[in-house]
This record gives structure tokens, sequence and C-alpha cells, in this order.
């Protein structure tokens, strides 16, 4: 089965724009979570915790596996406009036109 859209990702995303928990200038390269962040991040949190970071699910994969979500768009911290727009293109490139139709949501709701 193809990723589809990790609909509550979506939703955290949306909640933490409404928030004001997003940086609109930080380069995705820079900020974009490692392995080892993600690691970290499990250490004090679920895999649905997880999952929250992230607009794609691969449901093929196990549940309890990082391999299960794909399209980060946050840090762990906040969400990052650059990484929403990687998240996007990346989604078109692969023709996951649901989970680029999302991350242009999200795209809408922050300021330009």
């Amino acid at each position: 089965m193809a990723v589809v859209l990790n609909d509550k990702g979506a939703e955290y995303a949306r909640g933490m724009i409404q928030q004001g928990r997003f940086d609109l200038e930080g380069d995705w390269a820079s900020n974009q979570p490692t392995s080892a962040d993600g690691d970290a991040y499990l250490a004090d949190h679920s895999f649905e915790e997880y999952g929250n970071w992230f607009l794609g699910v691969n449901p093929d994969a196990g549940p309890n596996t990082k391999e299960r979500y794909e399209f980060p768009v946050g840090n762990f911290k906040q969400i990052f406009r650059s990484g929403v727009i990687a998240a996007e293109q990346r989604a078109g490139q692969y023709h996951h036109e649901d989970i680029k139709k999302a991350a242009h949501e999200l795209l809408e709701m922050m300021p330009k």
C-alpha cells in the first residue's frame, strides 16, 4: 500500500500553527530532525506522539517503527514553513495528492 495522509499529523500541525508554534524563516536542511533526534524524542514519547510530526503514514510498516512515518514538517518542537514546503514538493513528486493538499492547506494558514 502507498503512503497515505496521516490525519492525526495534519491535525497536530494545524494546532501548532494556530498556537503560533511555527518558524517561518528557518532552513529545513538545518532543522530537519535526524534519526538520532527521533530516537531522543522517542525516549520520552510514544510512537503515536512521534507520528504527530509527519504528514504521511505507511500502513505497511510496523506501528511502533520510525519507518511508519514520512513527510516530516517539524523538529519535535515547532513546525517549519520550509519543512511544510519540502513535504508539499516531495508529495507532489511522488503523486501523494492527499499529502500535497494537506501541506498546501498548512502553508495557507501561515503568514507569508
